[in-house]
């Protein structure tokens, strides 16, 4: 089978094999899902009755088949996914969900590159910060799996009759509250990972002025590259680190804060990014290949690059203005008379 055969068929027959199961009515309905730095072709699956369904990869799915597994057996697989997933989804108020009012309290911030995401991003509210896009989401609860949440739209936004500017502005004082910054220098990281609690015992209890690296992200660590947008984020990382800092995208879900010390400049930075990006981070989780800046005295984010050419710029300025002015004063022949 060609791959639209194959996701004719399966559609129908998952339908009927969840059917046979549940003894419920489902519908099956196929469409392009757009995620996060990637789409895919997906097989949404719901009972006839109800107003949550759950996607089935089909590109996945017919990967399988390609590699040689049995027909039979990724119907059964899509079929036992679909139920489990319909199963134990979180227990979520549909009444609720269409009362803005009554959803705002769960607003969330998250941050994702805007060129990664081009075709989601012309579909949803969102506001460009530099080459990322901030993107809301309702955070509707947990499962076994982790946390479910909900990408607002602009269909959304129209059936709730707000603006995007009303929602960013309730998603800034919300975010915060659902999910709480967090600043930790590496070194106390890296204890953590290692289940370790007093620093002292790896050498890692470096005092907070020499802390040459420090981790930005939420409780819980999902999605925590969202703080980029917190409003106050910028000042408080600025307090903990002692000044300036670079910020490096690790990832989705946090995001890496170096002092500007002199010690780094923008080119390694980047190159850094560039790598772990390229062998080390899945494509779904990764930000962005650039750097960003933080200027603590004239309280301005942006791109790395155009914070040096800020600086450059500035020191042309100062060098001319220097200049001018000398060139302006008046000097004194050999005989004391002003030219």
């Amino acid at each position: 089978m060609n791959y639209e055969e194959f996701k004719e068929k399966l559609a129908k027959d998952v339908k009927e094999q969840l059917e046979k199961d549940t003894g419920k009515e489902f519908e099956v309905e196929a469409r392009n899902v757009e995620k996060m730095n990637d789409s895919y072709e997906a097989l949404t699956v719901k009972e006839t009755d109800g107003e949550i369904g759950v996607n089935l990869n089909v590109d996945s799915l017919y990967a399988a088949y390609e590699d040689g597994t049995a027909y039979e057996d990724v119907v059964d697989k899509a079929a036992t996914m679909a139920g489990d997933a319909l199963s134990n989804r979180p227990e979520f108020d549909v009444e609720a969900f269409k009362d803005y009012e009554k959803m705002k309290d769960k607003l969330a911030i998250e941050v994702v590159s805007a060129e990664r995401n081009q075709g989601m991003l012309e579909t949803v509210p969102h506001k460009s910060v530099e080459d990322m896009a901030v993107v809301y989401r309702f955070v509707v609860g947990g499962t076994p799996e982790g946390v479910g949440s909900i990408l607002i739209t602009n269909q959304m936004l129209d059936i709730y009759g707000i603006s995007a500017d009303q929602l960013h502005e309730d998603a800034l004082k919300n975010a915060p509250e659902i999910r709480p910054l967090v600043i930790k220098g590496m070194g106390e990281v890296l204890a953590a990972q290692m289940g370790v609690e007093d620093l002292e015992m790896l050498g890692l209890n470096i005092p907070p002025e020499q802390e040459q690296m420090f981790v930005a992200s939420v409780e819980g660590n999902v999605h925590g590259a969202g703080v980029l947008a917190y409003q106050n984020f910028m000042d408080q990382a600025a307090d903990r680190v002692g000044g300036s800092f670079f910020i490096l995208p690790s990832s989705i879900h946090e995001v890496l804060i170096i002092p500007d010390n002199g010690k780094f400049d923008t080119a390694s930075l980047e190159n850094m990014v560039k790598e772990v990006n390229a062998t080390t981070v899945d494509p779904s989780d990764q930000l962005t290949d650039s750097v960003y800046h933080y200027d603590a005295d004239a309280k301005v984010f942006e791109l790395a690059e155009k914070y040096e050419d800020r600086i450059k710029d500035k020191e042309v300025d100062i060098k001319k203005g220097t200049l001018e002015h000398a060139a302006s004063k008046p000097h004194r022949d050999r005989g004391g008379e002003a030219i």
